[in-house]
């Protein structure tokens, strides 16, 4: 059987699905997500070595880049439906899941891979750094909606900014791991060398970048387009295009294209906010990376029967089930501790954090620019926790968003 014909119609089968996936999760409770892992797994079991090899270890190349492109895609479709204005004060609750709970989880992670799994440090601070990040891929079922839907959910508010922050603020510290790789094997670099450059510079540069390209992408769609009659656009792919060259421009000048891209389409949001355009643009982007997320998913399921998970150990699984639902949930409610919410979405926002394309993104991205010595029992680290998250959270993500929307009353976002 040809391989590329059952690779296009796996493509069309995982994109055709999509348009009803969001209705299904409605009326089942039950997040696509396992609905396709579960298909990649019955695909890939039905006909070993007839489809292309799902292992991304073998494909690191390529695995790095589809999951950057679909990570970059759903960054922009995060930013463009964040209704809430950016404040120190608004966005508290996403900055400290970021400055503390994200902290807490990488030198919780790193100490545990150092101490009872022996890794050498670059090793241990590689593990901590690529399961620090919410995944905004995987997390939309506790998303907030649509850009302009006007109703207040400090969780899926919390959870979708943090998303959007975090999975490029984790890239200095895999960069802090690569860092000390490359010192133990002699070569030229240095901590100093890292701050200076991996964290302070790329993260201004990030930054300033998003916000000028967000700022002068608005200001030709919605003010210079009322003079001169020809920029005047509605098309829904500018987000995918405006998506690209941000994260293409911020990568060719040292900075890190994620945060680039999420500052971009906040700061493009809140540029006459209450235009439908946004809804447009959200739409493209949210269809664009379904497909994206539906094949990579039946792949990842593909992974599971094929090997992924041939280094896990009995500590490994017992690591995992420990980051979940302690490490993650008591970093998260230390970060919100003092924070004016109500007890019940503080644990839901504590919970829900969840693991996916963006730790498969950096593991790739690591082992692609050095090797580490752990290599394999870090794709079945990661490939597990991912696994457990997807089952956990897609299991429980539906209802305790019904009882929290059931619970505490909405109201109307802050201006």
């Amino acid at each position: 059987m040809d391989e590329y014909i059952l690779l296009i119609t796996l493509i069309g089968f995982a994109a055709l699905g999509m348009a009803w996936m969001p209705a299904v999760t409605s009326r089942t409770g039950i997040s696509y997500s396992i609905i396709y892992v579960l298909l990649g797994v019955i695909l890939y079991a039905l006909f070993p070595g007839k489809l292309p090899s799902p292992l991304p270890q073998l494909n690191e190349e390529l695995t790095m880049h589809v999951t950057e492109m679909v990570v970059i895609i759903s960054l922009m479709g995060v930013g463009i439906k964040l209704d809430r204005s950016f404040s120190l004060k608004n966005w508290s609750s996403p900055l400290k899941l970021i400055f503390i709970a994200m902290m807490l989880c990488i030198l919780t992670a790193s100490f545990i891979g150092y101490e009872f799994f022996s890794f050498d440090v670059a090793s241990a601070v590689l593990l901590g750094a690529v399961l620090s990040p919410t995944d905004p891929v995987l997390a939309s079922d506790v998303q907030v909606g649509p850009p302009n839907e006007k109703i207040k959910s400090e969780t899926k508010f919390a959870l979708t900014s943090e998303a959007g922050l975090n999975d490029g603020m984790a890239f200095p510290f895999t960069w802090l791991a690569i860092t000390l790789a490359v010192m133990a094997n002699g070569k030229s670099t240095s901590i100093l060398n890292w701050f200076e450059y991996d964290l302070i510079y790329k993260i201004i540069a990030a930054i300033a970048l998003g916000y000028l390209s967000g700022k002068a992408v608005g200001f030709i769609i919605f003010k210079a387009s009322k003079k001169y009659n020809f920029l005047k656009t509605r098309d829904g792919f500018l987000a995918l295009s405006l998506t690209l060259l941000v994260y293409g421009v911020t990568e060719l000048l040292h900075g890190y294209g994620f945060v680039a891209v999420f500052i971009c389409s906040v700061t493009l949001r809140h540029y006459e906010k209450g235009s439908h355009y946004h809804e447009d643009l959200h739409s493209f982007t949210d269809q664009i990376e379904r497909l994206l997320v539906g094949i990579i998913l039946i792949l990842f399921g593909g992974s599971l029967v094929s090997g992924i998970l041939h280094a896990l150990t009995w500590k490994m699984v017992a690591f995992t089930i420990v980051f979940i639902f302690v490490i993650r949930p008591v970093s998260g409610y230390i970060s919100l501790f003092s924070s004016k919410i109500d007890i019940r979405e503080k644990l839901a926002i504590s919970f829900f954090g969840i693991r996916g394309m963006g730790s498969i993104f950096y593991v790739a991205f690591a082992f692609r620019e050095i090797h580490f010595n752990h290599e394999e029992e870090l794709w079945s680290i990661v490939a597990f926790t991912i696994l457990i998250s997807i089952l956990v959270h897609g299991f429980t993500a539906v209802p305790i968003m019904n009882y929290l929307k059931k619970s505490i009353p909405s109201e109307k976002i802050p201006d």
